[in-house]
């Protein structure tokens, strides 16, 4: 069983809450960006283009504070809301996609258009992107959540750095080449950009992850502080299809 080890007992926790929506958020911004734009670094690695979507601007955050969650609240806390941006994600799907199908005015058709909004956001409805982001999320999330558990109780709490860019160099590197996989695969990007976004992607996002360490055990140690609870989940709780 997970161990719990707490100052005192309480029904629920001061910052959970808003460490979750500010996670669901970013979340889902990450998702309009990467559908909206690629943006060129303007460099390669030999005949690599360095370019990414531009969700990746965001994206990491997301990571650091799944991190953050799992670290001071458990894994079983970090799986329910990992679930949450699933469902997110599905929501905001159909959303767009109720917004494409709707009628457009005729104002706006004559100074914006029906294609212009297909071709930029009519892409978050569609089902290569989303299979794409709920097939990277889904996998790279929990890879990066289980990994950051298991790390815990293999170190005995000790070494933060090593759990917060071990599993990010794990969890990044699955979530990246399944979203950006699935989503040639079904042509959202060209296969002629895959291994310039699948790098470009990997790097950028284990690099800003490695800067902000020291951001992360500031936040860590101040919320296992406020909320006075620090969690050691065992391997056999760490099942994911649970919520």
């Amino acid at each position: 069983m997970s161990q719990e080890k707490a100052k005192s007992q309480k029904a629920g926790f001061k910052f959970l809450d808003i460490i979750m929506v500010i996670y669901v958020t970013v979340l889902v911004l990450s998702n309009i960006a990467s559908s909206a734009k690629i943006i060129d670094w303007g460099v390669s690695i030999g005949k690599i283009p360095l370019s990414f979507d531009a969700g990746t601007l965001l994206f990491p955050i997301s990571y650091i504070l799944g991190d953050v969650i799992t670290e001071v609240y458990g894994f079983k806390r970090s799986r329910r809301i990992i679930w949450i941006g699933f469902g997110t994600l599905i929501f905001s799907a159909l959303v767009f996609w109720l917004v494409q199908v709707l009628p457009g005015e005729s104002t706006w058709q004559n100074h914006v258009g029906q294609e212009t909004y297909n071709q930029i956001l009519g892409s978050m409805s569609s089902g290569g992107i989303i299979l794409a982001s709920l097939a990277g999320y889904f996998a790279g999330s929990f890879s990066n959540a289980i990994l950051m558990a298991l790390l815990k109780v293999l170190t005995k709490g000790k070494h933060l750095w090593t759990r917060t860019i071990g599993s990010t160099i794990v969890g990044e590197a699955v979530d990246t080449f399944t979203f950006i996989f699935v989503a040639s695969l079904v042509g959202v990007f060209p296969w002629s950009l895959f291994w310039s976004l699948t790098i470009t992607n990997y790097i950028f996002k284990v690099t800003f992850e490695a800067l902000v360490t020291p951001f992360t055990y500031l936040l860590v140690n101040s919320l296992k502080r406020s909320e006075g609870i620090d969690i050691f989940e065992e391997p056999q709780n760490l099942n994911p299809f649970k919520f």
